[in-house]
């Protein structure tokens, strides 16, 4: 027997193992590559809406706001969105317990709450024009158009990820998926907080409420 040569096999085998090790509990713990890197695109998103809330709170104190009544589609707005971020939840738990046909089916669900989601907020524009509110001509309806635009655009970029996340659960990749699935839900559920800030925001802040938080009241 060719010990050398079994001594090589040995320690060839046990090489990676600490690296592959290495992974595994990095993508159990979150702490990979790209977790990191959505953490710091949503502090930046965060910090992104934060500044345009404060604008559309002093803005609001001038002489020229008129305030504006939410249509009503906002509320199905966000009934889709809180449907869809549920739906996420449930894709990523199927995931990553390898429950590929339930991942498949509540995959499916957040991605049409997603798209009924940017549909009902074009059709709650469409209800603003109806009425003559446009950016032009209102201050508050500026901000809302602004305000629930920039995060509809960021619910579009959420899709493109939801594409890829939706062809490795079909194709069967199994960590690989499950990752991008779960990365994908924090991200539903970090749009559907933003989401609930904006329309508190538009609905309830006023500027006695303003001029409270600032400390000029």
């Amino acid at each position: 027997m060719n010990t050398g040569a079994l001594y090589r096999v040995t320690r060839g085998d046990d090489g990676p193992a600490p690296r592959g090790g290495d992974a595994m509990r990095q993508h159990a713990s979150g702490s990979t590559p790209a977790s990191v890197a959505l953490w710091v695109f949503m502090g930046v998103v965060t910090s992104l809406f934060s500044l345009f809330v404060v604008a559309f709170g002093l803005r609001m104190d001038s002489a020229d706001w008129h305030r504006i009544a939410l249509p009503w589609q906002v509320w199905l707005s966000t009934a889709l969105l809180v449907v869809g971020s549920v739906a996420m939840w449930q894709a990523a738990r199927a995931a990553r317990t390898g429950e590929h046909t339930n991942a498949r089916r509540a995959l499916m669900l957040g991605g049409i709450g997603a798209l009924g989601f940017v549909a009902s907020q074009l059709w709650a524009w469409q209800a603003l024009g109806a009425a003559e509110i446009l950016p032009a001509n209102n201050p508050a309806g500026s901000f809302f158009y602004m305000l629930t635009g920039m995060h509809g655009l960021h619910m579009v970029g959420g899709l493109v990820a939801w594409i890829a996340a939706w062809q490795g659960v079909r194709a069967g990749a199994r960590a690989g998926a499950a990752l991008r699935v779960r990365l994908l839900a924090r991200y539903w559920h970090f749009m559907l907080a933003v989401w609930l800030v904006l329309l508190a925001a538009l609905g309830w802040l006023t500027p006695e409420i303003v001029r409270y938080i600032c400390g000029t009241a």
